[in-house]
């Protein structure tokens, strides 16, 4: 079968006006062995994207890759085809040993690689999983301890498994390192050095690593632990894909969450992701919207991880409409369908511009990114366009797109349930002593709260201190200045 399905949406090749993105070499046309061929099918997958039709040859050759791609474009499957495709060929492997080691970032990006692998795997049999913080570290270990053929998973909860000795990476065959620009944003580079100076001799295991940008610290990373890598890079000078329109408001501070209702009830949208830069706006700006009458939630680094995942999963299905988010979302996250990425902030990273666009026009499709630019982070803005190489096409706003803000005023929720909690968060769960240093005088519910007033002390009245005797230096008995005279 080489034709595409339309009637089928797949992850990676969601189509667009009739034009998908994924238009190169149908997969049934390389040698890849039945089942894995029958997993992409059933997945959706027929011809590869332009990443996919570079790197899945030099895979399937045993060869080294580094390559560079836009977000949502297909870059999990690139390395994820050649990599079942030697599994199964392989006579001598041993099933539930270690094989596959793949290194992602975030949780979300490495939850999102372990999806992808059990669709695209479904009939393999390979058992999989994934690794990370945040979940129930024994039954992790325990799924470990019963054999696993591949693994992927982000760098702290990975040296954890290798310290307890519980993961073990001498048979390791094929690493996988995704995002690495990200690792090295994060600062996992030593987490990332000291894995890999554990792993088998770079000339016995295959290495490939993919990222939407490549720069020297990158590829210094390549030549220290890769196997002379073939580079394979797609549209370097263009930072966001063609599919994405791009729209850029100037405003005031105070006027953007006015703007921001008003272009929630013009757009067209299905699925929104709003990006904030901290964790506070996230919250404030999540309940601003509710109170406004759109179904929106907030994700950011405090949500506890199981709560994260059932949100991911809720918008997902499209239970949720408008997610919040910081950066935390911006890699890894793969939804269908989202058809506007607002940047409430304009991030410091011009890098996270990037990953916050790829949100939407996944793979083909058509979305839409707005920009709101307002005093505070206006310095942010030509650093974003010189790293674009292009400038964001400015819209004018009418007074009529500003909407009132109907919601009451948000009151954040306090930690530990008492009133301030002071410093290092003290006042327990009933707001402590006093509430804490910086709680002292307020309720559980955050309101302030008079104190009892206190009778006046009595003045307390000074005692009065006998002098001591001074013993005379002759030894008598006699004190003060007439002992101390006589002979």
């Amino acid at each position: 079968m080489t034709e595409n399905k339309t009637d089928q949406v797949a992850p990676e090749e969601t189509r667009s006006a009739g034009v998908p993105l994924a238009q190169g070499t149908p997969f049934d046309q390389f040698d890849l062995p039945e089942p894995l061929l029958k997993g992409l099918h059933e997945s959706g997958y027929y011809r590869c994207t332009p990443i996919q039709e570079l790197a899945i040859p030099l895979g399937l050759e045993g060869k080294d890759v580094a390559g560079q791609a836009q977000t949502g474009t297909g870059k999990t499957a690139a390395f994820l085809v050649p990599i079942f495709a030697h599994l199964l060929r392989d006579q001598k492997r041993k099933p539930g040993v270690p094989s596959v080691l793949i290194i992602a970032p975030t949780r979300e990006l490495a939850l999102q690689i372990y999806q992808d692998a059990q669709d695209i795997g479904r009939h393999t049999g390979l058992k999989m999983v994934a690794i990370f913080g945040g979940v129930d570290y024994r039954k992790q270990a325990r799924t470990l301890q019963d054999g696993v053929d591949l693994v992927v998973g982000t760098p702290g909860r990975l040296i954890d498994y290798i310290k307890q000795r519980i993961l073990r990476l001498d048979k390791v065959r094929f690493l996988v390192i995704d995002e690495a620009d990200r690792l090295f944003d994060m600062g996992f580079v030593a987490d990332l050095r000291w894995m890999l100076r554990r792993l088998p001799p770079y000339d016995q295991r295959q290495s490939m690593l993919f990222s939407a940008t490549l720069g020297w610290r990158v590829l210094e990373l390549t030549y220290e632990f890769m196997n002379l890598p073939q580079e394979v890079t797609i549209e370097p000078d263009k930072r966001t894909v063609e599919q994405v329109t791009q729209e850029l408001y100037h405003c005031s501070s105070h006027e953007k969450l006015n703007l921001l209702l008003g272009l929630l009830q013009r757009e067209d949208w299905t699925r929104v992701m709003v990006f904030a830069n901290t964790k506070y706006m996230v919250d404030w700006l999540a309940f601003k919207l509710r109170h406004n009458g759109f179904p929106a939630e907030g994700i950011s680094g405090d949500l506890d991880q199981r709560k994260r995942l059932k949100l991911l999963e809720r918008f997902k299905k499209g239970e949720v409409k408008i997610l919040v988010a910081t950066n935390v979302a911006a890699r890894g996250l793969h939804v269908e369908d989202i058809s506007h990425v607002i940047n409430f902030d304009v991030p410091a990273d011009p890098e996270d511009y990037v990953h916050r666009v790829g949100r939407t026009a996944r793979a083909g499709a058509q979305g839409k990114a707005i920009t709101l630019c307002c005093d505070r982070y206006a310095t942010h803005l030509p650093y974003v366009e010189e790293y674009l190489g292009s400038k964001i096409p400015v819209a004018w706003a009418d007074d009529d797109l500003f909407v009132p803000d109907q919601a009451p005023d948000y009151q954040p929720r306090r930690r530990g349930g008492g009133g301030g909690g002071g410093r290092g968060g003290r006042g327990g769960r009933s707001g402590g002593r006093n509430g804490g240093r910086s709680g002292r005088g307020r309720s559980a519910s955050g309101e302030r709260r008079r104190e009892p007033e206190k009778k006046a002390a009595a003045p307390a009245k000074k005692r009065r201190r006998r002098p001591r005797r001074r013993k005379s230096k002759g030894g008598g008995n006699g004190g003060g200045r007439q002992g101390s005279s006589g002979d």
